[in-house]
């Protein structure tokens, strides 16, 4: 229902930054080959629509607001990449590298600007709630992008150090502003009373968290082909995510031999590389790391049960929860 919508919408860009956007998206290759699937798994999408329709509305009512986060989903995508130095995603080349670092940016603004032409033009009462819901999110996401940028210039122990509740934080917003948004935008299309769509809201912020948690897992002990991303990506940029910093505030003989570690100069090796990661288990990083993600599935389920939804769909979205994070309860 969405993906027909969003085609066309993207379609009527200016050709090029139109045919980086369908690279992006996964529908065609560079040059603009059409190419079968797409990329991602729309959670977003399916976000604002379950979310749209427990709060009494039908699905239809949610389309504008799943397009305009999966736009700007896919520009956050688009910049992170260039940001953080990642040539792939999805097993493809990023878009910069494909492209180009300024073309790669330039089809990012337009998806931005049309994520706001779509929500703006929204039939019905709410269009213009719901910008200013998109507004106030993406300016969370700005904040966590932001912290995350300067997390990485902060040493690893002493004073300066990152803490686990700092970095959740971030998490919340870099991660879980567009997921909540998503779930708010399907609920405030829908008319839902104020409180609903807060608690649908929170829902997804703490989707994202327990996402961003599993996401770190993935970035050191995942499949490459399966994470599109190459093994040990976090570690080998130093980049601080949340199981290296709960092993590394665990205190145990692993936590220093890890701090010594990644303090050191250079670049990592392969070798030591597998060395930490494997400190990092031993400190009880990645078990600290899926217990949040667990935790935050936890919170996410009572802020559905918390509010009257349609059974039906309020159903499936808590069906949709673990499935977004790779978990199997």
């Amino acid at each position: 229902m969405v993906e027909p919508a969003l085609r066309a919408r993207v379609g009527g860009m200016h050709a090029w930054p139109a045919e980086m956007a369908g690279y992006a998206f996964g529908w065609c290759e560079q040059g603009g080959e059409p190419r079968a699937g797409s990329s991602g798994k729309g959670v977003r999408q399916a976000l604002a629509v379950l979310c749209a329709e427990a709060a009494g509305a039908p699905a239809e009512a949610a389309v504008d607001g799943a397009m305009a986060v999966e736009l700007v989903h896919t520009f956050s995508l688009l910049h992170d990449d260039i940001m953080d130095g990642d040539e792939t995603r999805r097993q493809r080349p990023a878009a910069w590298k494909a492209y180009g670092t300024g073309p790669a940016v330039l089809a990012g603004d337009a998806l931005f600007a049309l994520a706001f032409e779509v929500l703006a033009g929204s039939p019905g009462p709410h269009g213009g709630a719901a910008v200013r819901r998109l507004s106030r999110d993406m300016a969370d996401l700005v904040d966590g992008q932001a912290e995350d940028l300067l997390f990485e210039e902060r040493p690893w122990t002493g004073p300066g150090a990152v803490e686990v509740g700092a970095y959740l934080r971030m998490a919340e917003h870099k991660t879980g502003a567009l997921l909540g948004c998503a779930a708010a935008l399907g609920a405030l299309l829908a008319g839902a009373p104020a409180a609903t769509v807060d608690a649908l809201a929170t829902a997804g912020r703490q989707l994202g968290v327990a996402f961003q948690a599993v996401d770190d897992v993935l970035g050191l002990w995942g499949d490459p082909v399966v994470t599109g991303k190459p093994v040990h990506g976090d570690l080998r940029r130093r980049k601080k995510t949340l199981p290296v910093l709960a092993a590394l505030a665990a205190g145990v003989p692993a936590s220093r031999r890890l701090a010594a570690l990644l303090s050191g100069a250079g670049p990592l090796e392969e070798a030591a590389l597998r060395e930490a990661a494997g400190l990092v288990e031993e400190a009880g990083g990645r078990a600290a790391a899926m217990a949040e993600a667990d935790a935050r599935l936890d919170r996410a389920r009572a802020c559905l049960r918390g509010v009257p939804l349609a059974p039906e769909p309020a159903g499936r979205l808590l069906a949709l929860l673990p499935y977004v994070v790779g978990r199997a309860g």
